[in-house]
């Protein structure tokens, strides 16, 4: 499909850095449209590994265009860097594009996110990753912002930054918290925009230029369905639009040029941070599948929690983003269980329901109810297509399918680029 856009369905960390490197084989263009560098997508070439936190996965084919859409926040510290990081190892960054609209992250962002975190005790812990994603996002919306174009102009960048630290470091200091050194941070801000400004441009125009010509575009979402600041697990969520709607706002193409959508999920749960997770697994039960599936987040490092695969929440997302194809990874972590569980419906106060409620304190408090299907024991990393699965293996692809109503389009059975296949 010339126009595709690429979403997680669960709880971010389902394997999209992967499974979009497959896509973008054929991919003329790669657009990240919403969150920040609290994002990682892994990707796996040879002996070579790569975690991308901004810059799109698109990069590592030749001649992809790369665009950070104005959907982004985006720290120009943490861009600079990994854009020089990987020029080291040769490759070619010059087909990246920051949009001028896209709004900055700054030091004080970063700082606040600490603090509001640390205030929070207990269960009211959002589990942010303390990179400003919320509270740059918050600017956005309080329109007092600073973006992308403001670093063209060092002047008036410095101006604009000073006066924003500056109110911010009294917010500080009121609340008994650290305060920013403006000077070297401004030091270090002037050094990523020196290097980031030949990248700045329009990309609305970018993207509706190669839309237009009849390219395969690739829309790259990050994070996950459920952690979307409206239809995710509010508040235990991020603060920009996961879902697939997403990629129409977050880099101004019109919702009519999408022609298909792909949703990402693993063949079990996981989930980094606070926040309700019906079907997560305690004990030795979770640990084997986190020891199995070498599951810690690729931005934090933090073990993620593991659990089930949930139909439930999984369908909601399917339903939501319209999810045409899902590719479906890690499915060898699961090899060895002689039996797994598939939550397919929940029961609330004694209720049961096929639908996800809005209130976290239900979601937390519910119980799962699951249906039962016998493991395969047998080795799955080998296979290079869908027959070559063993027998339960491809039931249980089948089933979850059935579940989430919709179709299997990609499998992945471990983590380099030839163990991934089109169904």
């Amino acid at each position: 499909m010339p126009v595709t856009v690429l979403v997680g369905i669960q709880w971010g960390d389902e394997g999209k850095g992967k499974i979009i490197d497959v896509l973008t084989e054929n991919a003329e263009a790669v657009v990240r449209f919403q969150g920040g560098n609290n994002a990682g997508h892994t990707v796996e070439i040879g002996n070579d590994k790569y975690v991308l936190h901004l810059v799109p996965s698109g990069i590592l084919r030749p001649g992809s265009l790369c665009i950070i859409g104005n959907g982004l926040v985006v720290s120009p510290v943490a861009l600079a860097a990994e854009m020089r990081e990987l020029a080291e190892r040769g490759i070619d960054v010059s087909q990246i594009q920051l949009s001028t609209r896209a709004q900055l992250i700054m030091p004080y962002h970063m700082l606040m996110d600490t603090l509001r975190e640390t205030k929070l005790s207990g269960n009211k812990k959002i589990g942010t990753t303390r990179r400003g994603i919320g509270p740059a996002y918050s600017d956005k919306a309080a329109r007092t912002g600073i973006r992308a174009h403001e670093m063209l102009d060092l002047a008036l960048f410095e101006e604009r930054f000073r006066h924003q630290a500056e109110h911010y470091n009294r917010l500080f200091t009121a609340a008994g918290g650290e305060t920013l050194d403006l000077d070297e941070a401004w030091k270090e801000l002037k050094d990523a925009a020196e290097y980031l400004k030949a990248f700045i441009t329009d990309t609305t125009y970018s993207v509706n230029e190669v839309v237009k010509a009849g390219k395969n575009v690739l829309f790259e979402g990050a994070q996950g369905m459920l952690l979307d600041i409206d239809h995710g697990t509010y508040p235990f969520v991020t603060s920009s639009s996961t879902i697939s709607g997403g990629a129409c706002t977050g880099s101004g193409v019109s919702p009519r040029h999408i022609d298909c959508v792909y949703g990402v999920m693993k063949a079990y749960t996981t989930r980094v941070g606070e926040g309700p997770f019906p079907t997560e697994l305690h004990g030795e039960s979770g640990e084997n599948i986190r020891i199995a599936g070498n599951e810690y987040g690729a931005t934090t490092g933090r073990p993620r929690r593991c659990g089930w695969f949930d139909a439930v929440s999984s369908s909601y997302s399917c339903m939501v983003n319209g999810v045409d194809k899902l590719a479906v990874t890690k499915l060898d972590v699961l090899d060895n269980l002689e039996e797994l569980k598939i939550c397919t419906a929940y029961e609330i106060n004694g209720v049961k329901t096929d639908r996800v409620p809005a209130s976290a304190a239900e979601l937390e408090n519910l119980t799962p109810v699951y249906e039962t299907m016998p493991g395969w024991m047998a080795d799955s990393t080998k296979a290079r297509s869908f027959g070559e699965l063993p027998e339960n293996a491809r039931k249980y692809l089948l089933r979850i399918a059935e579940l989430v109503d919709a179709e299997i389009g990609i499998v992945s059975v471990g983590p380099k680029r030839e163990q991934t296949f089109y169904k």
